[in-house]
């Protein structure tokens, strides 16, 4: 099968497509059509990541295609459309074999492409908001970096699962358009945005902070919170892990969460399958829009991943191998 493998460690310039042999093991076979791109890919070709797959591997970590076999009880048959997670690589092959507790069916309004860049953001996402924010009806919602995959997932999910307001903050014309599109009420641009947050809410603030990014804007995401307010940190692409004195959150009652959602699926078995089990009907009714992703095929795989090292990926990346 063709598949993108990492032979070093140089970044996703030097990865390279070529013909291995199929995976074998137990599980869900797919025959994958389209395969997601994330952040950790890019730290995976580096081997900056926390886990340091033996070389050479294959990345990709979400799938979306056809199922060729599985086991018997796993509730899938051959033909089934598919989305799945393959764990920490992979994805960008055209067959994986996944564990049936991570492969979840694909209504027919999701095309693959979409499929492939459903799960590990819409299901980070998810968790950010539901389990680490304890969104409630009314809220309102403040994303970083609105026009990448996280953000452009929680401007879709947000509303979906109870807010009223969804706040988006970009740095450029083109990754606001991209936001607007994905659902936001209000796009801030990057310079000043703390002010102009402060103006939209009449000075209350926001009620949650999705914060991908960290470095400098960490410090006034606590100061746009409103009391009781919940900043919930995912990630750092902005390069600087930051700090907080915690007398701002005293002083304001507010609170500072991590949402590391694959540490927590990892140790609750189970726990993807009550997520998809209430997003699920959504995409399939067309209440909840499924991402409209950039695609790239799959010798343009390094490109594909390099946009999200140097940040100019807006929405969600796939790689087709259809």
């Amino acid at each position: 099968m063709r598949a993108v493998q990492v032979s070093t460690l140089q970044g996703p310039e030097a990865l390279t497509v070529v013909d291995i042999d199929e995976p074998t093991g137990d599980g869900v076979v797919i025959d994958v059509r389209a395969a997601g791109v994330a952040f950790p890919d890019a730290l995976l070709s580096r081997g900056l990541y926390q886990y340091k797959p033996e070389l050479p591997f294959v990345p990709g970590s979400e799938v979306a295609g056809t199922v060729r076999s599985a086991p018997e009880g796993s509730g899938f048959t051959a033909g089934d459309r598919v989305a799945a997670l393959t764990g920490f690589g992979g994805g960008m092959a055209e067959v994986a074999v996944v564990t049936p507790d991570l492969v979840f069916a694909l209504p027919d309004a999701v095309s693959f492409e979409a499929g492939a860049g459903l799960l590990f953001n819409d299901l980070t996402v998810h968790f950010a908001l539901r389990q680490r924010g304890r969104l409630a009806q009314g809220e309102t919602v403040l994303v970083h970096g609105a026009g990448g995959g996280i953000g452009t997932s929680t401007l879709r999910l947000a509303p979906a699962l109870g807010a009223s307001r969804v706040i988006a903050v970009v740095s450029s014309e083109g990754k606001a358009e991209i936001a607007r599109a994905a659902g936001a009420s209000d796009v801030v641009m990057l310079d000043g945005w703390k002010d102009t947050v402060k103006e939209l809410t009449g000075g209350r603030g926001v009620d949650i902070v999705i914060d991908p990014v960290g470095g400098d804007r960490f410090t006034d995401s606590i100061r746009s919170l409103a009391p009781g307010g919940r900043l919930v940190v995912i990630g750092f692409t902005g390069g600087d892990i930051p700090t907080v004195k915690v007398n701002r959150l005293l002083l304001s009652n507010v609170e500072v969460v991590g949402a590391g959602w694959g540490a927590w699926w990892m140790s609750r078995p189970g726990y993807t399958a009550t997520q998809w089990a209430e997003l699920e009907p959504l995409f399939a009714s067309g209440e909840l829009s499924a991402p409209e992703p950039v695609v790239y095929s799959l010798e343009d795989a390094g490109d594909a991943i390099a946009s999200l090292e140097n940040r100019t990926a807006t929405g969600k990346v796939v790689v087709s191998l259809a």
